[in-house]
């Protein structure tokens, strides 16, 4: 590997402390794994000093371990529809044609952040390949460019926004019944999209952190002298093979035929037209998390066209979705300790003691965010929280949909200095975490008390709402 230049432009000061703090993280921070267990037994013992007896809290918690197993494939599912969807041969003509328009590296690293957050409202898996797969492109066209800086940018949707889209693992349990533990939706009822993500202040909020982070990541961009290019890095352009290899067998015509995915696209289209066809509920309401990884599967399905094709940007994707799989039944153990003692109850009477109807939502977002360090899963975190967070919000009668969106806005900061859903990302630009995070660092340091101050802000202007049974 070429040995990083060294130049004396002033930006170069903050890719190198940006850099210091991406190494001192990358041999500090251990696996996203070991911060589950070691959730599990922290709540062990906080459940002891809260006088719960250590058999009721192992017995409550080896009873959930297998209580989200449906939310698990449903997040299993985001990433794979989001791969399948983004590694289509449409989808990456797509990505090429844009590569052509910036010419210099600052602007070829804003349109980066700015297609990465744009894509990840849309779906936050499709949002990493497909900055991936720009940033590739870009570095093969655009002289100078810092392959760090166009990472880091690549990967905001998952720091900055992500959460305050369609993809959104809370807001989509909450407005998904089945999604619900029983627990948790006697206590908050059933939270429609209308409540949470499409309320004014959550679009409001996404728009500011949207030019507000493309502006850190122009700004931020080292100039061509100082750049750490792709070349740099021994990374070599290769552009996504479309192309199938020739049948072999007489038996493979069929994996090599549109007719089956015509056939099966058509009856799962004709399944989604009649879950949105006009009725009492509005369409929003019925968007919920199983219809929407759904509607990502058919879609990804057709365009790859050819039933080979798609198998194999599905097994390229699995590896991505392993530490998903592990880990969320761990998370389950911690819920279970949680909602099936005494905890959740003295937690929330806890969180009711010391706040106030106006310091409420601060005291969730910074609780959200330090806790997004330790649990880098925003459904899995959000299971843990929901039950003692929203029964407080019930009693200072804070709107339910915007503790959520609290909670989704400040949860996502950690996903800036955190490698666990930076995996997919690295994959495709072939990097380490450290190389990216220093620049995630910067965004962290200003959007923390930007992000803080909204949440904090928009809750004194929204009525609270009883829950809906």
């Amino acid at each position: 590997m070429a040995r990083e230049k060294h130049g004396t432009t002033q930006e170069q000061g903050l890719v190198r402390v940006g850099l210091g703090l991406a190494n001192w993280s990358e041999r500090w921070f251990p696996d996203p794994l070991i911060f589950a267990l070691l959730g599990i037994v922290v709540v062990f013992v906080v459940g002891l000093v809260l006088h719960q007896g250590p058999g009721k809290l192992a017995i409550q918690g080896g009873k959930n371990f297998w209580t989200l197993v449906p939310f698990t494939m449903q997040m299993v599912m985001i990433i794979i529809g989001g791969y399948v969807v983004a590694s289509t041969p449409i989808v990456y003509r797509a990505i090429r044609a844009l590569a052509g328009i910036p010419k210099t590296p600052r602007g070829a690293v804003a349109l980066v952040a700015l297609l990465s957050m744009l894509t990840s409202l849309i779906h936050w898996g499709l949002s990493l390949i497909i900055g991936g797969l720009f940033v590739r492109e870009l570095a093969h066209r655009v002289k100078g460019l810092d392959y760090r800086a166009a990472g880091a940018a690549a990967y905001l949707g998952l720091g900055a926004v992500w959460a305050l889209g369609l993809s959104s693992s809370a807001a989509m349990m909450m407005a998904t019944k089945s999604s619900i533990p029983p627990s948790l939706f006697s206590i908050s009822g059933l939270i429609p999209l209308t409540q949470t993500l499409f309320l004014w202040p959550s679009i409001v909020t996404t728009v500011v952190l949207i030019v507000l982070s493309v502006l850190i990541a122009y700004l931020s961009t080292p100039s061509a002298e100082n750049a750490r290019t792709a070349e740099s890095y021994g990374i070599q352009y290769e552009p996504i093979r479309s192309s199938l290899e020739p049948k072999s067998k007489p038996g493979e015509w069929l994996e090599y035929s549109p007719l089956l995915t015509v056939l099966v696209a058509a009856l799962l289209c004709w399944y989604l037209i009649d879950v949105f066809r006009p009725s009492a509920q509005s369409a929003l309401a019925k968007l919920d998390l199983s219809t929407y990884n759904l509607i990502f599967i058919t879609v990804g399905l057709l365009l790859h066209w050819r039933p080979k094709r798609f198998m194999r940007a599905v097994a390229e994707c699995i590896p991505a979705t392993g530490g998903v799989l592990i880990q969320f039944p761990f998370y389950a153990v911690i819920y279970g300790m949680i909602a099936g003692t005494g905890i959740v109850d003295s937690l929330a009477k806890l969180f009711a003691s010391v706040s106030t109807h106006n310091t409420y939502p601060l005291l969730v977002a910074m609780y959200s965010t330090v806790l997004g360090v330790f649990i880098p899963s925003g459904g899995g975190k959000w299971v843990i929280e929901a039950p003692y967070v929203l029964q407080a919000a019930n009693l200072h009668q804070v709107h339910l949909g915007w503790v959520v969106q609290i909670y989704n806005a400040s949860e996502a900061l950690p996903n800036l200095v955190n490698p666990f859903w930076m995996l997919p990302l690295l994959g495709i630009l072939k990097l380490k975490a450290r190389d990216i995070v220093g620049y995630g660092m910067l965004q962290l340091v200003v959007h923390v008390p930007v992000v803080f101050f909204l949440c904090w802000l928009f809750a004194r202007y929204i009525p609270y709402l009883p829950p809906m049974k």
